[in-house]
């Protein structure tokens, strides 16, 4: 698992780790059970502070996502795995009912506007094969 920060985001740094675990752990790259790297080793691997780490393993535990056993670690818990496929979805909906009013503002038809989302969508599956 690679997680992927940058400074000079306008997201804070623990959002960016806490949003790239979930979507590993959504994509099936983290599995049920999987133990996470202790925060003093995933901090010194992201060199971000021990204090960082805390909060996103203690957030991802308020929600559902890992479970922490003192002494021994922190696990992946894919429980809420359906609830947050169910929350990016919505998040699509709503780029696209933005899209399709952006589209009807330019008079675009919804016959070209769906010719633009094939093309974007298998180049999209094109990129990511």
């Amino acid at each position: 698992m690679k997680i992927l920060i940058s400074n000079n985001s306008d997201v804070p740094l623990y959002q960016q780790i806490k949003d790239q675990l979930k979507d590993a752990i959504l994509r099936q790259e983290l599995k049920q059970g999987d133990m996470l790297p202790s925060i003093r080793t995933f901090a010194n691997e992201l060199r971000v502070s021990v204090l960082t780490v805390r909060r996103v393993y203690d957030d991802l535990e308020q929600e559902g996502f890992v479970v922490s056993q003192v002494g021994i670690g922190t696990f992946v818990n894919v429980g809420n795995v359906e609830l947050l496929r169910d929350s990016r979805r919505r998040e699509v909906e709503e780029k696209m009912a933005d899209m399709i009013a952006t589209a009807k503002s330019l008079d675009i038809s919804k016959e070209e506007l769906w010719q633009m989302l094939e093309i974007l969508f298998e180049e999209g599956a094109s990129r990511e094969a």
